[in-house]
């Protein structure tokens, strides 16, 4: 059974994130041998003045091959683990949906690109959850990060939002690495260009200090731009910078 999983809202500002939280539970998964879980994912949600966030507004959602467990046993876990590990004064949402349940959803990408872009009430979350079937629940304080959770799962599944949590340890910055290295080292797809130019397998790039892959065509992308006038001769492309890659 695949799944998505999302949680949001789950920090304060001394405590740990809300995508360290998201791997722990994507540990226990594996560790319980419930099943098998993927990369997470973080989907930046608007920040607005209305809506109380911790740093970024951003929330956190993974996939999961689960064959060892029932869906409710699972969110059932998630919810008691949220509310044992998540900080105090957080307003911590759980989403978990099943592939099927969000396959052809026009409505729910619809609803997570608008959180991207307008205050949306924590009712109209609930209220599409319900229409589909999909696991929605709040967990401590206000409850908000409802609305986040389930965002995350329609941006997920869109394949076209987010940047995959963590940096890539592929070589050190300055290092060069082929296309066909990037990808054997790293959870890397295919590297394109900020213009959408697939970059070919034996085509080397220069490694930055930001090494990050970003969810396009539901695909792990490393995004490349030509290097600048001094470096061509090692490289034509490099990995793009922090602040083009936060678009994402």
């Amino acid at each position: 059974m695949m799944i998505l999983v999302a949680i949001d809202d789950t920090d304060n500002l001394e405590s740990r994130g809300t995508g360290k939280l998201a791997a722990m539970l994507a540990e226990n998964i594996e560790k319980k041998g419930w099943g098998k879980t993927g990369p997470i994912t973080r989907h930046q949600l608007l920040v607005h003045p209305d809506i109380p966030y911790t740093s970024h507004n951003s929330t956190m959602c993974f996939t999961a091959d689960i064959y060892n467990c029932s869906l409710d046993s699972l969110a059932s876990w998630s919810a008691s683990f949220l509310e044992r590990e998540c900080a105090p004064g957080s307003d911590p949402g759980l989403c978990i949906a099943c592939i099927d349940q969000v396959a052809r959803n026009q409505e729910l990408i619809d609803y997570a690109y608008r959180a991207k872009e307008e205050v949306i009430p924590k009712e109209e979350a609930y209220a599409l959850a319900r229409r589909y079937g999909i696991h929605l629940s709040e967990h401590g304080g206000s409850g908000i990060g409802v609305i986040g959770a389930l965002a995350g799962v329609g941006l997920r599944y869109s394949g076209n939002d987010g940047r995959f949590r963590g940096k890539l340890e592929i070589m050190p910055p300055g290092g060069v690495a082929t296309v066909q290295e990037i990808k054997a080292r790293s959870l890397v797809e295919k590297v394109c260009s900020t213009e959408g130019e697939l970059i070919p397998d034996d085509e080397p790039i220069l490694l930055g200090e930001t090494q990050k892959a970003v969810l396009i065509d539901g695909q792990a992308v490393m995004l490349v731009f030509p290097t600048e006038a001094t470096e061509p001769e090692r490289a034509r492309w490099q990995t793009c910078t922090k602040t083009y890659l936060k678009r994402f």
